[in-house]
């Protein structure tokens, strides 16, 4: 390997819409460069050792958080792994898997920037912080449909489990470059979402000011830039509505792609359908500009750190 990888965190509460993000950003930087690593399969316990001790998965204490450390510094300098797999489905352990790092590699779960340790083998640190209501939607349909529970069985871990988001998963946030928050309109309850991106200055980010000044006679009620400060800190927020059409987001498309011309066959000019595809309520497909363009911006990123390495 002539550089070593470039390594992506996707950090988020379970449910959060790690893989659909990871999935995209996948096709981008296409599926043969890519290594996923999911840190669930690093569990201490089972799932009916778990409900024996009375501890949830979101615990530091229930993962090996020094084998994840020692794995993704290993992947770091490009050297293989003997990965644990944790099977979601019947919540047990399967033999693990010899895993060989590729151009990129993805690291998604619930506890990626838990130690100082772990962080630093990031290029890229994303955090998905959708509203809790729409967490739970998520977690109670994935879950009844995926992973064998019952409704009221997910309620049930909701509730137990929420002690250990506030106080081991939502603190992670503080750690991200890219902060990435899907929420439904004010009059809407369906699938449609909005995104908002906080862009923090710890890793450099596009200028898309160049591209809302030039059109300041026209404004653009559904793709908004904006400063705020987040957790007391001043930050960029591009904000991209569910309403918006192809031709709102397209200079911004066209900024990342002229840019990185590896890019050009993902942007929607060029006619590209396979981002931001997710399922609907009713197991449709549908295509979302909020979340194609998170997908496109993060393998910008990733795509820019190669360059810097």
């Amino acid at each position: 390997m002539t550089h070593r990888p470039i390594i992506l965190g996707i950090v988020g509460d379970s449910a959060a819409g790690k893989t659909t993000l990871t999935r995209g950003i996948a096709q981008v930087l296409g599926e043969e460069n890519v290594t996923v690593i999911c840190t669930d399969d690093y569990h201490r316990y089972d799932r009916k050792q778990r409900a024996e001790m009375d501890i949830t998965a979101l615990n530091p204490d229930c993962n090996y958080l020094d084998i994840m450390q020692q794995h993704l510094t290993l992947l770091r300098t490009g050297q293989s792994i003997l990965k644990p797999i944790y099977n979601h489905h019947d919540g047990t352990f399967q033999p693990p898997e010899y895993i060989k790092p590729n151009r990129f590699v993805i690291v998604e779960g619930l506890l990626g920037y838990a130690t100082r340790g772990i962080r630093d083998n990031y290029d890229v640190k994303v955090y998905l912080a959708p509203p809790e209501s729409l967490r739970c939607q998520w977690k109670i349909k994935r879950d009844t449909m995926k992973r064998g529970y019952s409704e009221e069985d997910v309620i049930l871990a909701l509730k137990q489990r929420e002690p250990d988001s506030e106080d081991f998963i939502r603190p992670q946030r503080k750690s991200a470059d890219v902060i990435v928050t899907f929420y439904p309109p004010d009059d809407e309850n369906g699938t449609s979402l909005n995104v908002r991106l906080v862009l923090r200055p710890t890793i450099p980010h596009p200028d898309f000011s160049e591209i809302f000044n030039q059109q300041s006679g026209h404004h653009i009620d559904a793709v908004r830039l904006g400063l705020d400060r987040d957790m007391g800190k001043p930050v960029d927020v591009l904000e991209i509505d569910s309403h918006a059409t192809l031709e709102q987001v397209n200079a911004l498309e066209m900024m990342l792609c002229n840019e990185l011309p590896s890019l050009k066959n993902f942007c929607s000019s060029g006619g590209n359908q396979n981002l931001g595809i997710l399922a609907g309520t009713t197991g449709e497909i549908l295509q979302s500009y909020p979340l194609a363009l998170t997908q496109l911006l993060i393998a910008y990123h990733m795509i820019k750190a190669t360059k810097l390495v």
